[in-house]
């Protein structure tokens, strides 16, 4: 009995070994138009296999695309498209670019520094201390995320500051918000009672 295992390596084997054997069918076909017919029925099965490809653009250029790679590109055969090359294929892609920024406190993240910043910059009233407590519940979910042993009220009061060079203060009787639901406290979210 021949396993799978110990069979050839298929290119696409979303397609099985069926399909498989029919591209290398196909290549073995000496006359080119009977070749041009048998790829072009290989393709309407394929369409066949996986109607939802279909819905994608282009999906005739695709199924083309994959015949090219079932045949590891040695069909010879008149392709109506323009196959996408080996060598395009193989290539590996460029690394993408990471904006590296120094942090201060990698935890938090830059989107938390570049806020204080702006935070720092606000008037004294309403919206800066609403903001101020939004911000300082937010740290202390990211700190108890990074290390629940670090997690230390203490802690957020300090950042905060250090952030916005004293400029902000957290009071001493401020409240924290529970970091096991994440609502402010006195907010109607955090007043709901669980339903059983």
């Amino acid at each position: 009995m021949t396993y799978n295992t110990q069979r050839e390596k298929l290119n696409l084997p979303e397609y099985g070994r069926t399909i498989q054997e029919m591209v290398d069918i196909c290549m073995d076909l000496e006359d080119r138009a009977e070749r041009q017919h048998c790829a072009e029925t290989i393709i309407e099965i394929m369409q066949i296999m996986n109607p939802s490809v279909r819905q994608q653009p282009d999906y005739e250029h695709k199924l083309w695309d994959q015949l090219a790679i079932l045949s590891n590109y040695k069909l010879d055969i008149d392709y109506p498209f323009e196959v996408v090359k080996e060598e395009e294929i193989a290539a590996k892609p460029k690394p993408l670019k990471y904006p590296m920024q120094r942090i201060r406190y990698r935890h938090y993240g830059h989107l938390t520094e570049a806020f204080m910043k702006e935070l720092k910059e606000m008037p004294e009233g309403e919206d800066r201390e609403r903001l101020t407590s939004m911000m300082a519940n937010f740290m202390k979910r990211s700190l108890y995320n990074w290390n629940r042993d670090a997690m230390d009220e203490r802690k957020v009061k300090v950042d905060v500051e250090s952030y916005t060079e004293g400029n902000i203060a957290i009071p001493e009787d401020f409240h924290y918000a529970s970091v096991s639901n994440g609502h402010l406290p006195g907010s109607n979210a955090s007043k709901k009672k669980k339903r059983r």
